[in-house]
């Protein structure tokens, strides 16, 4: 099976893929950032790198999934190739931050992908306030996320919850601003039960 967890920038997504890997031995994959060859340039200068990190992200998406379905273990995976080409590029192009060449561009390479892939058995969506991220960012203290704006939280938030109400696959909302699964026991057995019960519909 392929799980996969998605949310905004902050809300969790690694923590909770950690957690859930280490209780049913799932195989993990982590989004590798210290490996991301653009993310701290992005940071700088959004316009300049914006599609070179889309298209990066992209194709290590696109790599893993194809690994994921010619597996046979069960993966649990943190994002997904959908925040990406429905959230991320068109929050850049909508802010200005990557032209309509480019975008059109990315939205083709995407569309070409899309023909040949399909949604995760269940998708696991952490839906927090921009409090909540913001702290959680902070608390994490990535140098290149320093300069993430409240703007760019928010608006990404919206897309978020657009994507998600189109939504047509199996999937579990997560309230992250009701939640602290990594250090209230409780609050990591409550997510594990709702993940029980929407994996028994799969068999």
């Amino acid at each position: 099976m392929h799980i996969a967890i998605a949310g905004n920038i902050g809300a969790g997504k690694t923590t909770l893929t950690q957690i859930l890997a280490r209780h049913y031995g799932w195989e993990i994959q982590l989004e590798d950032m210290d490996e991301n060859p653009y993310i701290n340039d992005f940071y700088e200068d959004m316009q300049r790198w914006s599609f070179n990190l889309q298209v990066y992200f992209l194709t290590v998406r696109w790599n893993n999934i194809q690994k994921i379905r010619a597996g046979e273990k069960t993966v649990i995976q943190d994002r997904t190739i959908y925040e990406d080409a429905y959230i991320f590029a068109p929050n850049l192009h909508a802010m200005g931050l990557m032209s309509t060449r480019d975008f059109d561009n990315y939205s083709k390479l995407f569309a070409a992908i899309n023909t040949n892939i399909s949604q995760p058995d269940l998708l696991i969506y952490l839906r927090a306030g921009i409090p909540r991220l913001v702290s959680n960012i902070q608390l994490r203290g990535r140098e290149y996320e320093e300069a993430i704006r409240l703007d760019y939280l928010k608006r990404l938030n919206e897309r978020y919850e657009a994507w998600i109400g189109d939504y047509q696959g199996k999937m579990i909302i997560l309230n992250i601003d009701e939640l602290d699964f990594q250090e209230v026991p409780e609050h990591a057995n409550h997510v594990i039960t709702q993940v029980e019960t929407a994996l028994n519909g799969l068999f």
